[in-house]
Formats: structure tokens, C-alpha cells, sequence
């Protein structure tokens, strides 16, 4: 299914307002209609197939900037009176958690990596995520969909025959979903659950080794994937392409699902214990939605600016 803040920047604004979706809950991506100056005009059939006189209308384009402009700034502003505002509940989470873990951040302006980091004795902690996987998510969510779709179909198909096939041998059975309000059920199926976001955590000591641990956060949990050892630390946190080369080409560890059940057991201790636990796992997708609002209203600012100059 996808998710509200996908369908609701497709849903138009006066609409949006009336029906008193709240912010938080609906992230509004606008669709700006193309300018005047991209749509196709209608061809005049001239009279004679050469030296045609027939003019066709074309609009300039410092006509069709300004209508751009406006557009722009009209979401601009829409997203100043409800973006930031509708969020204060996952930005309050967001400090809350951050102060209490001791977490230094790294999020510079305009770039989609967010990195955390502390120390704990001799060990140097660095936790790493990404605003893209918030953008992603329509496209998985659009394949999803379309899966979804097909198998319901499928079961929907089934359904009917087996009650087709029952006649009048007895009643339909009743489930539980049968006995909840239609508008409960919209409601519901407008419910957006957690998204999923990748996350590293990478913990480096002085004798120059680091482990970095590859994980999947959802739903408050660190589902981990691979756990790999590097004895030069800066492959862990590759930030050339060179060092990602390399640090592709050496052996990661095993798929951290083959490990031994009670091995697995302790490494999730072992992020738990360098807080690396349940609350940072529901403060990153936070920080993921606050970071995503003000780098587009960001975009909206430097995109008018630029048409403007």
C-alpha cells in the first residue's frame, strides 16, 4: 500500500485542507502542471503545402518562469503554514533521544546522509542512515501494489467459487473484519505503518580494527544482515569510491541469518549495550521524515530562487 505521504502530495491542496488531514499524517508532494510553454499546441493546417503565413501562438518563457514561480511559491508557502509544524511530535522524539544517548549529528544541509556518532571507553561509535530510503519507498510501494493486487484478485476468485460451491449447505462463516464499520476500515487501510531504513553502525577501536554491522530498521527493531571486520577502520566507513572498492573486494562474513541462534543473540546484545537499542530504532524513520520535510522545502526555496534570478 502506499504510503500517505506519497497520496497525499498527489491529493490537491484545496482538497487536502477540507477534508482536515494533518500534516504529520499526510505528506503532501505537489504536482506542478507543466508550463504553458511545454504543452503541445494545436498545428494549423496551412492552406499551401510551402510558404505558410499562418502564425502559432507560442507563449515566452519568461511568461511560463513566472507561472513556475508562482507555483513554487504557492507550495512554498503551503508547506511553511503545515510542514515542520505537523511534525513537532517526531522532531521532539527526534532531540529527546538524541540528548539522551549522548549522540554528536552530522547532517549538513542538502545532503541525504545522516551520521551519528559517541564514544563509549575506547571504542568509537558511528551510526549512519539515509534520508533516500523515505524516497524510495513510493517505488517499492507501487511493486508492492501491484503484487497485492493480483493476489487479491486471485483469492477473491477462489473465494467466490468456494461459496458458490457450498450453495445452501449451510451459513456463511462471519470474520472478525465483517463486523468492523466501513469507515473504521478506510481508516485502516490509510494507516501507514513504519518504513524501513538502512542503517550502519560501525564501531572502531584504537588498534586501528573496526567491525561494521549492515542492518534493516523497522518497526522499533535492528534486524541485522551482515557483520564484517576490518583491520583498517576507514573501510568500514568508506568515503571514496576507491575504499568502497576495496572494501567490496574482501570477504563480509556470513549471512548473519546462517550464524548460530545464540551468536546472533549476543551481537543484538552487543548493539543494545552501546545504544544502539529499541529507541533509536523508532527515532531514526523521525529523523528520516523531519530531515526529508526540510530538505524539500529547502529544494522549493533554491528551485524559485534560481527561476527567479
Amino acid at each position: 500500500m502506499m504510503s500517505l505521504r506519497t497520496i497525499s502530495r498527489s491529493v490537491p491542496r484545496t482538497l487536502s485542507r477540507s477534508l482536515g488531514l494533518s500534516r504529520a499524517a499526510l505528506r503532501p508532494v505537489s504536482i506542478l502542471p507543466k508550463p504553458a510553454m511545454y504543452q503541445r499546441s494545436k498545428a494549423i493546417k496551412p492552406a499551401y503545402a510551402a510558404f505558410s503565413t499562418s502564425a502559432i501562438a507560442r507563449q515566452s518563457p519568461a511568461e511560463g518562469d513566472a507561472e513556475l514561480i508562482a507555483k513554487l511559491d504557492n507550495e512554498l508557502t503551503h508547506e511553511n503554514e503545515s510542514g515542520l509544524e505537523d511534525l513537532q511530535d517526531q522532531a521532539q522524539n527526534v532531540d529527546y533521544v538524541l540528548q539522551t544517548g549522548n549522540w554528536t549529528v552530522k547532517d549538513v544541509a542538502g545532503e541525504q546522509e545522516v551520521a551519528l556518532s559517541k564514544s563509549l571507553g575506547n571504542e568509537k561509535i558511528r551510526v549512519t542512515f539515509t534520508v533516500a530510503d523515505i524516497q524510495n519507498l513510493s517505488e517499492q510501494e507501487d511493486f508492492d501494489d501491484s503484487g497485492l493486487g493480483d493476489e487479491m484478485d486471485f483469492q477473491g476468485h477462489q473465494g467466490h467459487q468456494a461459496v458458490n460451491q457450498r450453495g445452501n449447505q449451510g451459513a456463511v462463516t462471519q470474520h472478525p473484519e465483517d463486523s468492523v464499520s466501513q469507515a473504521d476500515r478506510e481508516w485502516a487501510d490509510l494507516a501507514e505503518p513504519g518504513f524501513p531504513a538502512r542503517v550502519n553502525v560501525s564501531v572502531e577501536k584504537p588498534n586501528g580494527g573496526s567491525l561494521l554491522i549492515q542492518t534493516l530498521v523497522q518497526d522499533g527493531v535492528f534486524q541485522i544482515e551482515e557483520v564484517s571486520y576490518f583491520q583498517n577502520a576507514d573501510l568500514a566507513n568508506a568515503q571514496t569510491a576507491e575504499k568502497d572498492w576495496a572494501r567490496q573486494s574482501l570477504y563480509a562474513g556470513p549471512p548473519f541469518e546462517n550464524l548460530d541462534e545464540a551468536l546472533q543473540a549476543n551481537f543484538e546484545r552487543f548493539l543494545e549495550e552501546r545504544g544502539v537499542n529499541a529507541e533509536l530504532a523508532n527515532m531514526i524513520p523521525d529523523y528520516i521524515t523531519v530531515k526529508e520535510q526540510k530538505e524539500y522545502m529547502r529544494w522549493l526555496e533554491n528551485v524559485k530562487n534560481f527561476l527567479g534570478a
